[in-house]
């Protein structure tokens, strides 16, 4: 009989070892899909912070004393993107979404600078990095509610705890970007 209960007991910390090792192998590929959606989303982000400095230049051409706005954008754009840590990236980025905004109001007031063909084409460059953005922001928060999910509900929880693993902040639009902006280019 005692022999019953030593198997059991063996058993049940052989189940409890395998559970526990399915669920760290799979916080491990959660919280791997996660750094891959943010890197896609950073790949973005990065594409419009290029494109930036050509778009300035060929406003400043037009706008001479519009020099506050693209003060500020060139400043921020100036920043070494490389260097920054993924919550400064999304923080510098939503600041430079505004800006743009402020860019783009700017170009609406010189009809000469919206017919400009290199205008134009950086603006079209900007329209499909912005859906790129939006689509990877999609991918990254899906990823970002799977890991979530993982941590807070029962019994992965435990192993969360244990582990040390911890929520992960969604990504979310700022105000300006939920406002609709008219681009017209």
């Amino acid at each position: 009989m005692s022999y019953f209960i030593l198997y059991g007991i063996i058993a049940l910390i052989f189940i409890l070892l395998i559970a526990f090792l399915v669920i760290y192998n799979s916080f491990v590929q959660l919280n791997n899909k996660v750094k891959e959606a943010f890197s896609t989303m950073d790949v973005y982000l990065k594409k419009r912070w290029d494109l930036i400095p050509n778009m300035v230049e060929i406003v400043k051409e037009y706008a001479k004393h519009e020099k506050d706005t693209l003060k500020e954008i060139t400043e921020l754009r100036n920043s070494i993107y490389e260097k920054l840590s993924d919550d400064e990236k999304l923080k510098t980025n939503e600041q430079l979404s505004k800006d743009l905004n402020k860019l783009i109001a700017l170009a609406e007031s010189y009809p000469d600078l919206k017919a400009n063909q290199n205008f134009i084409d950086l603006g079209n460059k900007l329209t499909k990095v912005e859906e790129d953005i939006a689509n990877s922001r999609k991918y990254y928060n899906g990823t970002i509610r799977i890991y979530n999910n993982k941590v807070e509900m029962f019994p992965s929880n435990i192993v969360a705890k244990l582990l040390g693993y911890k929520t992960k902040e969604m990504f979310e639009a700022n105000e300006n970007e939920k406002e609709n902006i008219d681009i017209k280019l």
